[in-house]
């Protein structure tokens, strides 16, 4: 069956449907991770987005349960230069995603590049080109979006009940691959939804503020929360929660024109001058800053991708340290959080 992408400007790339039929609005966007299909579109962090993966040929190593960021699906469509099955194409179908192969990918990155990202529609089926546009038009932009409810769980819940240290994460959209590095280095785990009371999460030893979509602006809520909570226990933000912890200390966050999608961004530390090579997926920033809270900065663009404030026992980053997928460079940081949480409850 044939389909096409419409993007808000009028630009159309067309290729054949491999998922499901229908039209999926989002804000197209792409990737340049190489590996790590599933777990793009199972990540909360790319709710609202039609995912465009640069890599020539997906699908290729298949699909399974444990690969996936979330029970859910979170991408609203899949567009590929060539789809492999029938695993992965099997799969998109199964959970009703609409996907495109065949689409020429590297136009349409460089045509994103060069205007960025923006809204869109992938068609799987008969439409008309202008009347799905007209509807591209009229969906909301991602600038001023609020997302993290509409991905975070409803109830708090417990994913690991045994460890040395209790840690709260708050979900604004977490990946399972961030639970599970937490409770494999020795910590027991409660996940509590966005709107998180400050008073209940300064309980716990240690708090982890999650990756998620969206904006980081209009959570003011959630910016008061973190507020409230700085001092009273140690704090770590990854992506998202490093946007909102840099709000709630006096930083600026601003829209990326296309933003950091991958796994092979560069990002110096500072301190040692070590460049680490991160996993990322955000298309907001918190804008460059010489202040000295400031530890870690993209080789991109020099947007802050690390925050540190020791009297406050908070930091955060931009990357995503558990590498789900991508390469391990960051592992040390979720590991060192651990472990510095278990040494203050034994002094």
């Amino acid at each position: 069956m044939n389909g096409f992408l419409a993007l808000e400007d009028g630009a159309v790339f067309r290729g054949q449907s491999v998922g499901a039929d229908g039209i999926a609005f989002g804000e197209a966007v792409f990737t340049t991770a190489m590996t790590g299909y599933q777990e793009v579109v199972t990540d909360p962090s790319y709710a609202e987005q039609v995912v465009c993966f640069t890599a020539p040929m997906v699908g290729n190593y298949g699909v399974a349960r444990w690969r996936s960021e979330s029970i859910h699906t979170h991408a609203r469509a899949v567009v590929m230069r060539e789809a492999r099955g029938p695993d992965w194409t099997d799969w998109l179908a199964d959970h009703e995603l609409v996907a495109l192969s065949g689409i020429d990918t590297r136009s349409l990155v460089l045509h994103l590049r060069q205007a960025g990202a923006m809204r869109a529609a992938a068609v799987s089926g008969e439409a008309s080109v202008d009347a799905v546009l007209e509807q591209v038009r009229a969906q909301p932009l991602m600038a001023g979006r609020s997302l993290a409810a509409e991905v975070s769980t409803p109830e708090p819940y417990v994913f690991s009940d045994a460890g040395a240290v209790d840690l709260a994460v708050v979900d604004y959209g977490c990946k399972l691959s961030i639970l599970n590095r937490l409770a494999w280095k020795g910590a027991a785990v409660t996940v509590y939804p966005h709107d998180a009371d400050a008073d209940e999460l300064a309980r716990y030893d240690g708090v982890l503020l999650s990756n998620g979509p969206g904006d980081p602006e209009p959570l003011q809520a959630q910016v008061k929360a973190i507020e409230e909570l700085l001092g009273r226990t140690s704090v770590l933000g990854i992506c998202l929660g490093h946007q909102l912890l840099a709000l709630a200390t006096g930083h600026r966050t601003f829209k990326l024109p296309f933003g950091h999608r991958g796994a092979n961004h560069p990002v110096v530390d500072r301190a040692t001058g070590r460049v680490l090579v991160t996993s990322q997926n955000h298309g907001f920033a918190v804008a460059p800053s010489e202040e000295r809270e400031a530890t870690h900065v993209s080789l991109y663009d020099g947007t802050v991708e690390g925050l540190d404030y020791p009297r406050l026992r908070a930091r955060s980053v931009q990357f995503h340290p558990e590498a789900g997928p991508g390469p391990h460079d960051a592992w040390q940081i979720l590991d060192r959080f651990v472990e510095e949480v278990s040494l203050a409850q034994a002094a």
